[in-house]
């Protein structure tokens, strides 16, 4: 895609700050740093987002998963590690190229918030709707 940010970083025509790369993929620091090592672990080949993906795609994406996580847990001292994927704008996903957050952590109240909030929503109301019953 010629407009997309990351296949110009990943076609080399945009600077970035690589850590990881192979034929399939390719992290890099995020320029906002959540955290220290905020990285984007991104797929070569365009997709809009994991829900334009195959099984089989999403295997290969997140079969590296556990490299790099360690690679900057081990190497920056973090204490664990956030994953975090957003898929379309009202998920707050802003550049449409499938790429996953690698967060180190190193204290709660290091610089990322995460915060699930609690619903008396009917489970299985939810559970028959998402099955199409």
């Amino acid at each position: 895609m010629e407009t997309c940010i990351f296949c110009k970083i990943i076609a080399g025509e945009i600077p970035s700050t690589k850590v990881y790369e192979d034929d399939e993929v390719v992290a890099f620091l995020d320029i906002t740093q959540t955290t220290k090592g905020h990285t984007l672990l991104v797929p070569k080949k365009h997709y809009r987002n994991l829900l334009a993906m195959t099984g089989e795609e999403v295997g290969a994406l997140f079969s590296k998963v556990p490299q790099v996580a360690n690679q900057l847990v081990d190497n920056l001292g973090a204490k664990g590690l956030n994953i975090l994927q957003n898929n379309e704008e009202v998920a707050g996903q802003t550049v449409f190229h499938t790429h996953l957050h690698l967060i180190p952590r190193y204290a709660e109240n290091d610089g990322f918030i995460g915060k699930f909030t609690q619903h008396n929503y009917d489970l299985e109301a939810i559970a028959a709707q998402i099955n199409g019953k």
